[in-house]
């Protein structure tokens, strides 16, 4: 009715409103609130904030939250005790840097927070220098030369005034509207950096973009161009009336590959960069055992923090001439401008080696061909003297702005810190895509080269302090040189992109931006692999075998075909957890304390009891079969008696049998899985911490698999989450929520718990509204040095309650024929020959034997030398 009534008397309604309006706005300049009350009682609040919180850091946040309130109260004009009082705050604040700020960043809030957040001091230093020296106006080019060859275009000429049409645009490509800083300069530039050849600027603050020069029959008088810039004292177009400018570039097309070498062509040497991280060694001898080829280097970068890895490749060296590890080794983090650096350190490093070689191509341990080497030796020496990079495929305005290029980042403390906006240089084209490239040996000369010229050195200066700067750096830096007539868009990668999961801002513990990542390949993606093969790509990625092994098979068997019948283990693969030689702490400490409890209760539990006392553990390694992980084998010392000791490796998994469901609850009945972890991949849906070690300073989270149904009245649908500590405590509240319940999928809930957990057993309650549908316990592993788990921490203790979330499958012992005489002999000795029964000494098999064991043979990751064997699986 009242729909009604407003339609049909719609005129008198608005005037109602508009005599509302005015009488409200005379109320206020009758009553005359001061806004300086809005002041007085921010001081107040200010003062009360400073008794309230001792630290520095509560009033800094506090200042943080409230500047909303600050810029609307006061509406900027704030008194000068306001601001004497907020610089006095912030002033303390910098008295913790112990160091002095060359110059006054009181107003960078990026700054600040940046400082606020960074752990070291070094750190800190660094990001207010970068900071105060960009304040200069003299620390980023302004601009830098383009030497690709542009034709009879100039940059900056005026074409004329131009008549435009709603319908069919005169330059229809890129479309801005800078309402306050629009000239025919910024819109030149804007137009020159995305690669238009012809840059519009219209109706004041419009700015259009094209490659087609407008037709002479639009042409008019300039005078009908007669509307003034808002950024300065210039005509910009008119009411459908545009001047138009070249922005003196040539109209840029990316080169198309050859399919065929010449005949009697050299083939073309490539160096495969192998950039690595993490402890996935055995994949790693698998990649090069797929490439391999006495033909080609192989130059290896291992991360400085990955001590283990860099130890066992080590040996690749001397067993092989072409196979060399980086001596100059740097620590890398998504994003980071180290990534550039370490790329262009080993490309360097590659130019002063005696290798004659016409490619550098790089790889990661995600990395893995889909075709043979052949191949791709084949292609690349009918593309002699090109670079292969990937384009984002984008408008540029666009990619500059989702990569953050525009802002200026610095890398320290293991992370990107932003800082502030920034303004790219004028005259050059910004490009970008992917970091995985091919470049021609004289490309990788002319970045490298000791006396750079002025585009390069100016790219390194900018690159330095951007974020994933290798995804930009090689394009931008091609198609700005004389090289941009080498430019092939394609990185000869095909890549499992699945944004809905890779774009989940994973990375915000180690960058102050969101991004994307890829997803593994699995079997169900084969119809895409196989997709490829008419096309000139030759590596996939991304290749886990944690998470997927069988789809790496299937991929070696189409490209080398099938295995002899009779190989072992070619559903199985084993990756290192901890090895005694690491120089680094293990990422999760927590793991000896637990590997040390398990095979003491191994120990005492087997049938031949006194048989041997456990000893140093040697090695830890994750074992999985079928793409099922099946639990960690821990390689230990074992003493025989007092002059024999070998080596004894245990068979563990974590007990998956502490969840408890409802009978009765339908959303329970389908339930496949609910249980706690840490380092919840959601790209994977998986939780990447394996033995499920969980410790004090870990922060958990639930995992729930629903199966699909169709018998619920909502497919939506939200639980409650319950965490008890072991003194039945509750310690924090959640929720799950399923975004669809007729469909199969793996939810989520984390906790925010405060630290240090309480150790020993907590409980996990699932509630659809306050009906309990289902729990599940974990076990909080104590600190090595928490003293208030003092008594927990004897090994009895600790014993008994690992042994309840813990399972012992098997037993192995690495020894020769020779060993087990001694040992026998030892024993008949002492205990005569009733003690050593067929029963009791079949229960050690033979490690090498043991098809779960580490030292079984492991044909996928074996090297054939020109000595034999080399075997890939860990010393």
């Amino acid at each position: 009715m009242f729909f009604i009534l407003v339609r049909r008397y719609k005129l008198l309604f608005l005037l109602g409103i508009v005599i509302l309006l005015i009488q409200v706005f005379l109320a206020y300049k009758s009553i005359k609130i001061p806004i300086e009350s809005g002041n007085k009682l921010f001081v107040e609040k200010i003062n009360i904030l400073k008794d309230r919180f001792q630290s520095i850091n509560d009033i800094k946040s506090s200042l943080n939250d409230d500047e909303d309130i600050i810029n609307s109260n006061i509406q900027h004009q704030e008194t000068s005790a306001l601001k004497n009082d907020k610089e006095k705050t912030l002033a303390t604040l910098l008295s913790e840097l112990k160091f002095k700020p060359k110059c006054d960043i009181l107003k960078d809030k990026e700054v600040l927070s940046a400082v606020q957040r960074a752990k070291t001091q070094p750190c800190k230093e660094h990001i207010i220098d970068v900071a105060c020296a960009i304040k200069t106006n003299t620390f980023y080019p302004n601009t830098l030369p383009n030497s690709c060859p542009s034709g009879n275009y100039i940059a900056n000429r005026s074409i004329g005034c131009f008549k435009d049409n709603k319908k069919n645009r005169l330059l229809s490509k890129l479309y801005s509207n800078f309402k306050e800083s629009n000239s025919a300069k910024k819109c030149i530039q804007t137009c020159l950096q995305s690669g238009y050849l012809f840059a519009g600027v219209q109706y004041s603050t419009e700015c259009f973009c094209g490659n087609t020069e407008p037709d002479i029959k639009h042409k008019l008088p300039d005078s009908s161009c007669n509307m003034k810039c808002p950024a300065e004292k210039t005509i910009c177009g008119g009411y459908f009336t545009m001047n138009v400018y070249e922005t003196g570039i040539a109209k840029f097309s990316p080169q198309v590959a050859e399919t065929q070498p010449k005949i009697a062509e050299r083939r073309a040497k490539i160096v495969f960069l192998l950039t690595l991280n993490g402890r996935a060694l055995r994949q790693v001898y698998r990649l090069i055992k797929s490439i391999y080829s006495v033909d080609h280097f192989y130059y290896i970068h291992v991360d400085t923090r990955q001590d283990y890895l860099y130890r066992e490749l080590l040996s690749l060296e001397t067993a092989f001439q072409n196979i060399r590890l980086s001596r100059k080794r740097l620590a890398t983090i998504w994003g980071g401008a180290s990534l550039l650096e370490m790329l262009l350190s080993c490309m360097a490093d590659l130019l002063e080696s005696d290798w004659k070689w016409d490619f550098v191509l790089n790889l990661s341990e995600s990395d893995f061909p889909i075709k043979t080497i052949d191949k791709l030796t084949e292609f690349l020496t009918a593309n002699k003297n090109k670079n292969f990079v990937k384009s984002h495929g984008r408008e540029a305005q666009r990619f500059i702005q989702k990569q953050g290029l525009d802002k200026t980042f610095v890398e320290c403390d293991t992370h990107m810190w932003r800082i502030g906006d920034r303004s790219l240089p004028l005259g050059i084209q910004i490009d970008g895509g992917s970091d995985w490239i091919c470049l021609s040996r004289k490309f990788v000369e002319y970045v490298t080269a000791e006396e750079k010229d002025e585009l390069v050195e100016g790219l390194l200066k900018i690159f330095r302090f951007t974020l994933l700067p290798a995804e930009s750096f090689f394009h931008t830096a091609i198609r700005n040189s004389i090289f941009c007539d080498s430019y092939i868009d394609n990185n000869l990668h095909i890549t499992n992109w699945k944004r809905k999961l890779g774009c989940k801002c994973q990375y915000r513990h180690i960058c102050d931006w969101c991004g994307c990542s890829p997803n593994d390949f699995k079997p169900e993606d084969w119809i895409r692999l196989q997709a490829t093969e008419a096309k000139q790509l030759f590596f996939g990625r991304k290749f886990e075998p944690v998470v997927n092994q069988l789809v790496i098979l299937q991929l070696e068997e189409w490209l080398f075909g099938p295995y002899i019948d009779g190989y072992l283990n070619l559903n199985s693969y084993w990756q290192s957890l901890y090895h005694f030689k690491d120089k680094s702490s293990p990422s999760n400490e927590a793991i000896l304390l637990l590997a040390n409890s398990l095979i003491r209760i191994n120990s005492k539990s087997n049938l031949v009891q006194q048989f041997y006392e456990p000893g140093n553990v040697l090695e830890i390694t994750d074992y999985f079969d079928l793409d099922v992980y099946k639990g960690f084998l821990i390689r230990h010392e074992a003493k025989f008696n007092e002059n024999i000791t070998l080596e004894v490796e245990t068979w563990c998994r974590p007990n998956n049998q502490h969840a408890q469901v409802s009978k009765s609850n339908k959303i329970a009945k389908k339930i496949m899985q609910l249980d706690v972890s840490t380092d919840f991949d959601q790209k994977e849906q998986i939780s990447r911490n394996f033995p499920r070690i969980i410790t004090q300073v870990s922060e958990p989270c639930l995992i729930m698999k629903l199966s699909s149904t169709s018998q619920v009245e909502n497919s939506t649908i939200t639980l409650t989450v319950v965490w008890t500590n072991p003194d039945n405590k509750v310690e924090d509240i959640g929720e799950i929520t399923i975004e669809d319940i007729t469909v199969t999928s793996i939810n989520f809930s984390k906790s925010n718990l405060k630290h240090p957990l309480m150790s020993g057993i907590w409980t996990v309650k699932l509630l659809q509204k306050k009906s309990l549908i289902g729990l599940t316990k974990f076990l909080v592993i104590p600190s090595f040095n928490n003293t208030m788990t003092k008594d927990l921490n004897s090994s009895h203790h600790l014993d008994k309650l690992i042994a309840n979330f813990y399972l012992i499958k098997d037993t192995c012992i690495s020894y020769n024929q020779k060993n087990i005489r001694d040992i026998i002999g030892t024993y008949l000795g002492n205990f005569g020959p009733s003690y050593l029964t067929s029963k009791n000494i079949v229960k050690f098999n033979e490690c090498k034997k043991s098809l779960w064991s580490s030292m079984s043979p492991d044909p996928k990751s074996e090297l054939l030398t020109d000595y034999g064997n080399f075997d890939g699986s860990s010393s």
